[in-house]
């Protein structure tokens, strides 16, 4: 068979006939870690993951001053009192990091920052102020219809003079971190890798399971609160997937968390500090969330629904378009 033969009868489909030479026998192990279109997403999540682990280790054992100095700190983590400025300057290390671990992704895959869900042309931009707008509006009607039920009150301001602007001002700028840091590590390029493997919304599933596993780590929660969590994992991907970024789940994430804060009830199992009000629950824990907070009531996927159809009324369009482009 001649070399043009040879090539005629690969692009038809017809299987050649000329014998493998040993050296050949190597590539049988090629499709394992390339496809179509260059190494599979499985192994670039490997790939991701590692070099997220050797970075935040790193950083991990740079602040506690060595291994004995983390196991110390990993000790009294439940007894430290979480500031607006631990949180905001925590969150924003590993933020950092995390963009670093994607800038290298990137560049070993030949493709923009802005394709993970981040573009800095939109940065703070309607977007982000519509996701903003949405997340205070979910937790402060959620909070209204607790009220309405005789489950929530507001009992008192928790600040006086100076600190009523500062502490709000302070935490806002906390939970904007809070939002990129997390949006990015779950809905960025792990979304992104992963949709191009499985597709948009078995990822989302996925990654949404994977954000309640983060969450289940925290003080008191409960099934319920989990429970929650993936379904605000899921209307957070519906943002990303429907607006083309990652800024409205920031913003939505961002004031969300605020608005907790704001009136003074435990977020995820964690208690308020530095709140504005001083708020009572009363009632029924499957109303209220009791110490995990409105998370685990039952009025939150309520609000969660009512979020995603209005968003879907106004955003019809899929605008972040990940198609499948190899297998796992």
């Amino acid at each position: 068979m001649t070399p043009l033969s040879q090539l005629k009868a690969v692009e038809s489909g017809i299987e050649s006939t000329v014998p493998v030479s040993v050296s050949q026998t190597g590539s049988g192990m090629r499709p394992l870690f390339v496809g179509p279109r260059g190494l599979r997403a499985g192994w670039r999540l490997l790939i991701f993951l590692g070099l997220l682990a050797v970075l935040f280790g790193g950083i991990a054992l740079v602040r506690t001053g060595g291994p004995q100095g983390l196991r110390e700190a990993q000790k009294h983590l439940s007894n430290v009192t979480v500031t607006p400025f631990k949180l905001g300057v925590s969150e924003a290390i590993l933020f950092a990091l995390l963009c670093l671990a994607t800038l290298v992704m990137g560049r070993l895959e030949h493709r923009k920052f802005s394709e993970y869900g981040l573009p800095l042309r939109q940065a703070l931009g309607k977007d982000f102020w519509i996701g903003c707008l949405s997340g205070f509006l979910a937790i402060s009607g959620t909070l209204l219809a607790m009220f309405l039920l005789h489950g929530f009150r507001i009992a008192r301001f928790a600040l006086h003079g100076k600190a009523i602007l500062y502490a709000p001002t302070g935490w806002a700028i906390a939970f904007l971190t809070v939002g990129l840091c997390e949006e990015f590590l779950n809905r960025g390029y792990l979304q992104y890798t992963l949709a191009c493997g499985i597709g948009f919304w078995p990822a989302a599933f996925v990654m949404s399971g994977f954000f309640a596993f983060g969450h289940a780590f925290n003080p008191h929660e409960t099934l319920a609160g989990v429970a929650s969590v993936v379904l605000f994992g899921l209307l957070l991907c519906l943002f990303l997937r429907r607006s083309g970024s990652l800024w409205c789940a920031v913003g939505f994430h961002a004031a969300y968390d605020w608005g907790q804060t704001l009136f003074g009830v435990p977020d995820s199992g964690i208690a308020p500090y530095h709140n504005l009000f001083n708020s009572v629950f009363s009632g029924p824990l499957w109303l209220t969330g009791g110490i995990v907070g409105p998370e685990a009531s039952v009025l939150t996927p309520i609000a969660l629904a009512l979020v995603a159809l209005l968003f879907s009324r106004y955003y019809r369009e899929n605008r972040y378009p990940v198609q499948r482009l190899s297998t796992m």
